[in-house]
């Protein structure tokens, strides 16, 4: 299904690139690094708090964001962003309209047969939430209901995953924010979700809580991501600045930054 997808979105891509190249978006400006150097093209999300989001000033930041920029800097180069929503990030890593994707991406054996990722920078698991009204204690309780996840993400995959286990239908959403609202107004019972992501959410007060999750079996680590057997260079100057920033202490400030923890 995320192969179909993708090929339906490298073939509008050009022009949503395209329309990237305004300067009225933070999203899709150029961070320069000291001194110039080789420029990229990095995809990510749209709204995916507290990796990739817009501020109440209007600024793109976040983990994956401050991350990215930091080991740009560090690594003597330079990004253009592009805000594109997960699912069509991806695909324009595999169409080559991207150099590389910064998006909370699971390093999963089946994305290995497309993508090249970098060493992990974040681990992370799925978890289950419901509007904070909701009688919903668990799985079980999502039976002949309907409930949300993210196309193309690891969420989805974990609800396609038990879905006939607990008798539950799936509607599909390209943003968090839509799926959580989706939640929140009684459209669906409940959401699968990242949960570094969803519990900085509830924190924010997006009107859900956390009932359940899946440590076990969907239990991933984030990486960066570029085309398999492309941009070798630019993983390797990822790694290697991930590695710096570690050292240095900086990882831990950005980290701590959004999440109060490191």
């Amino acid at each position: 299904m995320k192969k179909f997808l993708s090929l339906i979105l490298a073939g509008t891509l050009a022009l949503s690139l395209a329309a990237c190249g305004g300067g009225g978006n933070t999203a899709e400006q150029s961070t320069e690094a000291a001194g110039g150097g080789e420029s990229y093209i990095i995809a990510t999300d749209t709204a995916f708090a507290p990796f990739e989001f817009t501020d109440a000033n209007n600024e793109f930041v976040g983990i994956d964001v401050d991350l990215m920029n930091a080991i740009a800097e560090d690594q003597g180069f330079t990004v253009e962003w592009r805000s594109l929503g997960f699912d069509a990030a991806m695909a324009a890593v595999e169409s080559g309209q991207a150099d590389g994707c910064i998006a909370g991406a699971s390093i999963t054996d089946k994305r290995k047969e497309t993508y090249d990722f970098s060493e992990a920078y974040y681990d992370s698991y799925v978890c289950v939430a419901v509007a904070e009204n909701s009688d919903i204690a668990g799985f079980e309780d999502l039976k002949g209901q309907k409930v949300a996840a993210k196309t193309g993400t690891m969420g989805a995959e974990c609800a396609e995953s038990l879905k006939d286990q607990y008798g539950y239908e799936i509607t599909y959403f390209d943003q968090s924010d839509m799926m959580y609202q989706d939640v929140v107004t009684g459209n669906t019972v409940a959401c699968f979700e990242d949960q570094p992501v969803m519990a900085y959410n509830c924190q924010q007060g997006n009107g859900l809580k956390i009932v359940a999750d899946q440590k076990d079996d969907y239990s991933t680590p984030y990486g960066f991501v570029v085309l398999k057997g492309q941009n070798a260079e630019l993983l390797e100057k990822f790694n290697a600045g991930l590695k710096s920033l570690k050292d240095s202490g900086k990882y831990d400030e950005i980290v701590a930054k959004y999440t109060g923890t490191n």
